[in-house]
């Protein structure tokens, strides 16, 4: 059996959309605003639904639910990871005062470093992989609705 290389690929695509999309908000200044991580939701769920798309395209009438599932997981593992590690070397060599300028909008009793930041970004991201991924697969799912019997028929009964 064949794997396929589409999670890969559009994982690829996905995590190149997120940097390029966060570096343009470095180059405005912009990249500390939350209000910016919605375009951050619109790229995953874009990736992913394409990827989806396209494996099920791959499968054909082969295409079944837990596998498509997956693509959909793996597609976004794969870009929550590259990005991830981009996140961290941006935030601790690149612009290593992005981080305080971050926490400067949040309201913290708390020291917060480098790690947490990296490690919320993960989980931030695989928990969007995961919940846009189920909401799609619902689109791409065969129908379990059985066909409408007319109503005048009658049930059999058994005697």
């Amino acid at each position: 059996m064949k794997k396929s290389s589409i999670p890969v690929q559009y994982g690829i695509f996905v995590a190149v959309g997120l940097i390029a999309y966060f570096l343009i908000l470095s180059l405005f200044h912009v990249q500390t605003n939350p209000i910016y991580s919605l375009g951050n939701g619109v790229i995953v769920a874009f990736g992913l639904y394409r990827s989806i798309q396209s494996y099920k395209a791959e499968k054909g009438d082969q295409f079944e639910f837990q596998k498509g599932f997956m693509a959909g997981l793996f597609t976004g593992f794969n870009a929550t990871l590259i990005f991830t590690i981009f996140f961290a070397i941006y935030t601790s060599h690149i612009n290593p005062n992005f981080l305080p300028a971050m926490l400067e909008n949040w309201s913290s009793h708390y020291h917060v470093g480098l790690g947490i930041v990296v490690f919320v970004t993960a989980i931030m991201g695989f928990a969007t992989t995961f919940v846009l991924t189920l909401s799609f697969m619902q689109l791409f799912k065969e129908s379990w609705n059985t066909k409408r019997r007319p109503y005048n028929t009658q049930i059999p009964t058994v005697e």
